[in-house]
């Protein structure tokens, strides 16, 4: 007889819960991962660790590319302007029996000065900006009025344009040109909604725009009156006014540049040199200089004779670190290092120009609009002296020429400009916010009209 027995049955362990998040890897970790346990009632409070947090803020914050470019197409241009001005100073001290970096002394000390503060006017906001235009203009103005105190003022080659404070020789009217670029772009952002009526284009523009530009025309400095009339000029046409509104300044401008060259016989008499074709007839005269700046250029060729190898600036070339600096640099490191330096400035109003495209701030438009046409129309100005396209105007070449308050104004007006480039992704943001803003708004008309 067989008996069968039942099937065994596998006894079967319970399953353990699947994990859904992944086991800690040290006793640390797991300790971090386990939840807070809840605190005790009672009086006494339980001891916890020390907890630290860091946090970097807006001062390691990335920066726009703009503000990169601007940047250093800045410093590049001041430490080549650095080299090239003891370059075109090193002969001329030495003859005097002074060390050959003497007179680089001074430039080296406005620009260990003018650095840090283009940096500290970076981080300044476009607000600050703003609350400044009155105070920067009057500032400016009652500073270039300081060269008529007989006590200070200093007359140069006919022109009345410096002063002299404890030993420092300074141009007050180099500080004027930020000043008037930061208050004609205030009063035109003020008045962006009626500049369609000329009235309130001109007033109070025009005439407190004369004033200051009237200062410096006393002192018979006409290369810087027409730098600040540019100033003026680009920022009404960055301010986006109307062609004719802008054509009046502009004829206006030429008529009295025109007026101030026919009522004087010194200044018409350069003016007729510059258009002598035959220059070596006046060598001795006002074609001395012009000359020596054409010889000096052609001479580097297209390699040039050699960083300090320069013959003109033997006391050949007058100002040859001041407003010819572009002929040295032409003599001593050829075509190929005037095309350097033309190649840094289109970089840098590449980065401006940009800062003035993506904004959508009009003050920022404006101002960043008028320090950009100054700096890139002083430069060009400049140049085309040195190249006998236009008749000297003394004006130095920004960054580069032998000059503090030059390098220490501009420097800071590029620093308003990286003022201005930080600005950016805020614009983007907002244009960008506004222009979801009106996609979404269509989308919610199309489908109200659906229904």
């Amino acid at each position: 007889m067989t008996t069968t027995e039942p099937p065994r049955t596998r006894a079967t362990r319970p399953t353990p819960p699947r994990r859904t998040t992944p086991a800690p890897e040290s006793a640390a970790a797991a300790k971090a991962a386990a939840p807070a346990a809840p605190e005790p009632a009672g009086d006494k409070p339980v001891r916890r660790g020390l907890a630290a947090r860091v946090s970097l803020g807006r001062v390691f914050a990335p920066v726009p590319s703009e503000f990169l470019l601007i940047a250093s197409t800045a410093l590049l241009l001041t430490a080549f302007g650095l080299v090239m001005v003891l370059s075109a100073t090193s002969a001329t001290a030495t003859a005097k029996g002074e060390a050959p970096w003497e007179m680089v002394l001074k430039q080296v000390m406005f620009a260990a000065i003018s650095i840090p503060l283009m940096f500290i006017a970076s981080r300044l906001p476009v607000a600050f900006y703003k609350r400044m235009a009155w105070p920067a203009l009057i500032f400016g103005i009652a500073f270039q009025l300081l060269v008529f105190v007989p006590t200070l003022g200093i007359e140069m080659d006919g022109n009345r344009n410096w002063i002299n404070i404890g030993g420092v020789q300074a141009q007050p009217s180099e500080f004027l040109k930020l000043g008037l670029a930061i208050w004609v772009a205030f009063v035109l952002f003020r008045k962006r909604t009626l500049l369609a009526d000329w009235r309130h284009v001109y007033i109070p523009l025009v005439p407190v725009a004369a004033l200051a530009i009237g200062t410096v025309i006393a002192g018979h400095d006409l290369g810087t009156a027409m730098i600040l009339a540019l100033i003026v000029l680009g920022a009404l046409f960055f301010s986006g006014v109307k062609l004719r509104v802008f054509l009046l300044p502009t004829i206006g401008a030429l008529a009295f540049i025109a007026f101030y060259f026919l009522t004087s016989a010194d200044r018409m008499r350069r003016f007729f040199s510059f258009l002598n074709p035959n220059c070596l007839d006046d060598y001795y005269n006002d074609c001395y200089q012009p000359l020596h700046g054409i010889w000096g250029l052609a001479s580097g060729g297209v390699f040039g004779l050699g960083l300090g190898n320069s013959r003109e600036k033997y006391d050949w070339l007058p100002a040859a670190a001041n407003d010819y600096i572009f002929a040295i640099i032409g003599e001593e490191l050829g075509l190929i290092g005037c095309a350097v330096v033309l190649a840094l400035f289109a970089l840098f109003a590449v980065g401006a120009f940009h800062v003035i495209r993506k904004t959508d701030d009009s003050f920022v438009r404006i101002a960043a609009g008028g320090i950009t046409v100054w700096i890139i129309g002083q430069a060009l100005i400049n140049i085309g002296v040195v190249l006998r396209v236009f008749p000297v105007m003394g004006v130095p070449l920004p960054f580069m020429s032998q000059g503090g308050t030059s390098l220490l104004s501009v420097l800071v007006a590029c620093g308003v400009l990286l003022a201005f480039a930080r600005s950016l992704p805020a614009s983007v943001a907002r244009r960008e916010a506004a222009i979801a803003e009106a996609r979404a708004a269509r989308e919610r008309a199309k489908l109200r009209a659906v229904r």
